[in-house]
């Protein structure tokens, strides 16, 4: 009882000093429990939604996939017979039987021709209303549409838009454009996250989105009162037969929670990672404040030890002190991560993905995760300052506070850092030197883990040699004050270090990431200017395949020297060796050829473009056996079986287009029928020579009535390549933006407990003439000093993570090293200004002290 009260007197005596930690406890655990509601908050969205509108049981055609994506080769939904609604109507147990039909694979345009698709990625849907919809929508303005001239759509949709009754709509697909006016606006009765949806009447849309009526996607199946989904399902397939599949409405929901599912998964982890680096940098910031606190309070326990107060006890003491800063940090974190929570689904409502705050979800195990992590983690952070703390002898009652250092354990310190650093850079070594990329990338983890242990632990030992660089460079200039921030900065190397290391771990990975990113591009664009042999190229962003009259569009426009249509046929290989394998082999021109100057290992990829013939990639060459001259038997998907023969083998070191097979498209077309031969899902156009801007504008003008597809020149291509990547860093950056605000205060935190400590040192370097400009600039300068020591490490570091993982990228054809020198400088010069935001505070409260009041602390 006297350890807890002593414990809770000296918490509450230091409350000031502690809630900069607790604030990093906070914010940890915050993130953690914020990631975890939101992400179970749209696992809970989406299970609402799949249940609600998946009917009792589901017929569709065998090829139908799973996850609900309806494109197939010709870019026409699978259909099945209308015969199967009268078979499964005649089953025992059904009460009603709808046919119904609809497709993903479809674009939608205002009259002006806007895309009004979803940015955020959700699917754009278009089908027949029907009474399985309407238990999930409600008319809310207008009519159901009656009449090819009528389309209803989803409130979220026209408010996003401002689409109102009586607004001309285009719905693009495979088949063409069909225009209908605005007839009614529904609204969802479950939330909606973020699709946008559009009716049509039954046969409107088996016209519009297959070509032909008579035919349905999907039946959807009501079971009569008493009857089980399982019992009804064996109904039907005994009706209908193994010809279609037939999914119960728990089988149909788990179907289309799997995709979300590990879409949800790889979120969770991503964010919960980087909880877990803000954690790891708030451990250094408890374990300086705590360290500080026993320096400081030194004599203290030298009285307690003095008056029969044993090591234990001393211990316990410090210990139930980050017990109590673990509990309030974990609680308050607890109740901030729901809040975190609704923001990201306020923030992913403004991308297009509506969540509702009537879903939120707070597992039983989000707030005890929290709490355990906290305080787990706050009082192991506490556990060597309470260890030391233990140490302190009752002589110390008798000496000036502040522990003297222990050589020993400096020693030992510095020999452990520099052979885990070292051991952390032979395995980053022996990364760069991998010939294979998966063995390449657990030594890489294990360089990463080490060398930043290791800097970690070494870093009091570089903090004198860096500091005084920085000194000399920096701190000279400012004469007196700067020497002293300097020597303040080295007085006591371990918290420098523990300070400069927590600013170093995010600063680390933007850096390794950084070149990542940077080399990625160069790479690649590399690769496309040595490679891509065309100047133009046409496709949907949205992934619709090319239609026919798209086709013939770019192959009137003036100024174009050829042009080649690229599609993708799945098909069975069976090589020399008599094994088999499903491959997605390329069709082509034989102009392709020029358009993509692919790496060949063996002969030449021009005659893989000849009659009956065709090109593997190394690696299946390799698996298989296979040779300039062998014979490949290959059964195409919804056509025949051929024997090709192979002409040329491509490099597996290639970037663009990497382990590709490639037969002509007059080949494919000789074993798979015209009705079943797929649309193209690119097309490329090479114009002639110094006509290369006319054509551009002229492309772009002969596709104005196909606003699905999106005209590129090389230039294009290479920035939308950079933005893809760009968006990619800056979330990445944004996440670990809060591992670098941990590390802020610690910074500010590790000032203010040193002024506190130093609070006879300033009042008597302020009796001797010492300004409180002078005070307060000195107090800066050491705060920048310490947080450009920690941004050389992390830089440092980061850079040669990132050259290392270039090294195993370039196994897979991206060759080229770039150091973004302009974002590490900039990140540099940033760390400047945070170690002077970081100082504001501490340095403003050091100007205000009373000077005999400083002067006459114990």
């Amino acid at each position: 009882m006297t350890v807890l009260k002593t414990s809770m007197r000296n918490f509450f005596a230091h409350k000031g000093r502690m809630a900069l930690s607790a604030i990093a406890v906070l914010l940890s655990v915050a993130f953690v429990c914020g990631t975890l509601v939101f992400t179970d908050t749209m696992n809970t969205t989406f299970d609402k939604l799949f249940a609600a509108t998946s009917s009792d049981v589901t017929v569709s055609a065998q090829s139908a996939s799973d996850s609900g994506e309806t494109q197939s080769g010709n870019g026409r939904p699978p259909v099945m017979p209308a015969s199967v609604l009268a078979k499964v109507r005649g089953a025992q147990g059904v009460k009603s039987a709808e046919g119904t039909v609809f497709s993903t694979s479809v674009t939608v345009v205002d009259a002006d021709k806007n895309n009004l698709s979803p940015k955020s990625g959700a699917p754009t849907i278009v089908g027949s209303w029907n009474g399985n919809d309407a238990r999930t929508m409600k008319i809310t303005s207008g009519a159901a549409p009656h009449g090819s001239g009528q389309v209803m759509v989803d409130s979220d949709t026209a408010d996003k838009h401002h689409l109102k009754l009586g607004d001309g709509i285009g719905v693009i697909s495979a088949l063409g454009t069909h225009t209908a006016k605005i007839s009614g606006i529904a609204t969802f009765t479950v939330t909606n996250p973020g699709a946008a949806i559009f009716y049509l009447d039954t046969q409107t849309a088996q016209q519009t989105l297959v070509g032909r009526t008579g035919v349905y996607t999907n039946v959807n199946v009501t079971a009569a009162k008493g009857v089980s989904d399982d019992q009804l399902k064996k109904n039907v397939v005994a009706e209908v037969g193994g010809a279609y599949k037939v999914q119960t409405a728990k089988e149909t929901a788990d179907a289309n929670q799997k995709s979300v599912k590990s879409f949800m998964n790889v979120m969770r982890y991503a964010m919960l990672g980087f909880a877990g680096i803000a954690f790891l940098v708030g451990i250094f910031l408890i374990i300086n404040t705590f360290s500080m606190l026993v320096a400081q309070r030194t004599r203290e326990i030298g009285l307690m030890r003095a008056i029969g107060s044993s090591r234990k006890q001393v211990n316990r003491s410090v210990l139930a002190e980050a017990l109590l800063l673990g509990i309030v940090g974990s609680v308050l974190g607890v109740g901030a991560g729901v809040g975190i929570a609704v923001g990201l689904m306020k923030l992913m409502g403004q991308m297009g993905m509506h969540l509702s705050t009537n879903d939120l979800t707070v597992a039983w195990t989000t707030p005890v995760v929290g709490l355990l992590l906290g305080v787990v983690v706050t009082v192991l952070a506490a556990y060597l300052p309470a260890r030391r703390a233990g140490k302190v002898s009752p002589m110390a009652a008798l000496r000036d506070a502040g522990a003297p250092a222990d050589a020993k354990a400096g020693r030992v310190r510095a020999v452990a850092g520099v052979l885990l650093t070292g051991a952390g850079g032979y395995s980053l070594y022996v990364a760069a030197a991998s010939e294979k990329a998966k063995e390449g990338s657990l030594w890489l983890g294990l360089g990463v883990v080490l060398s930043l242990i290791g800097f970690v632990v070494i870093g009091p030992l570089l903090a004198g040699g860096v500091v005084r660089v920085l000194g000399a460079v920096l701190l000279r200039v400012f004469g007196p004050v700067g020497r002293m921030a300097e020597r303040n900065a080295l007085r006591n190397p371990r918290r420098t270090g523990a300070t400069g290391a927590a600013l170093m771990i995010g600063l680390a990975l933007v850096a390794c990431l950084s070149v990542v990113g940077s080399s990625m591009v160069a790479s690649a664009t590399d690769q496309l200017d040595k490679t891509v042999g065309t100047d133009f190229i046409i496709q949907s962003d949205g992934g619709q395949l090319i239609t026919p009259e798209a086709v013939r569009a770019v192959k009137s426009t003036q100024g174009l020297e050829r042009v080649t249509e690229y599609k993708t046929v799945d098909a069975t290989l069976t090589g020399p060796d008599g094994r088999s394998a499903d491959e997605t082999i390329k069709a082509a021109d034989p102009t392709y050829a020029q358009d993509l100057r692919t790496k060949t290992v063996a002969g030449n990829l021009t005659d893989a473009y000849k009659p009956d013939s065709m090109s593997v990639y190394e690696g299946f060459a390799k698996k298989h056996g296979v040779k300039l001259g062998s014979t490949v038997a290959v059964a195409f998907k919804d056509g025949t079986k051929a024997r090709l023969t192979v002409r040329a083998i491509t490099s597996d070191d290639v970037v663009v287009d990497k382990m590709s097979i490639y037969v002509s498209t007059a080949t494919t077309a000789k074993y798979v029928p015209a009705d079943k031969m797929p649309l193209d899902r690119l097309v490329f156009a090479t114009a002639k020579d110094g006509q290369q801007a006319a054509a551009y504008k002229a492309l772009k003008s002969a596709l104005h009535d196909y606003p699905q597809y999106t005209v590129r020149d090389q230039t294009d291509y290479k920035k939308a390549l950079k933005d893809q990547i760009g968006q990619l860093l800056n979330m990445i950056y944004g996440l670990l933006a809060l591992a670098i605000i941990v590390a802020i205060l610690g910074v500010v935190n590790t000032l203010a407990l040193s002024v506190v400590e130093r609070t006879r040192e300033i009042g008597l370097m302020r009796a001797i003439g010492l300004s409180r400009r002078q005070l307060r600039r000195m107090i800066r300068l050491e705060s920048v000093v310490i947080a450009l020591f920690g941004a050389l490490l992390g830089l440092g570091l980061g850079m040669g993570w990132g050259a290392t993982a270039q090294k195993l990228l370039a196994l897979q054809g991206l060759h080229i090293l770039q150091i973004p020198w302009s974002t590490i400088i900039s990140v540099f010069i940033g760390s400047a200004f945070v170690g002077l935001f970081a100082a504001l505070v501490p340095a403003f409260r050091a100007g205000r002290m009373n000077v005999l009041n400083a002067i006459a602390t114990e």
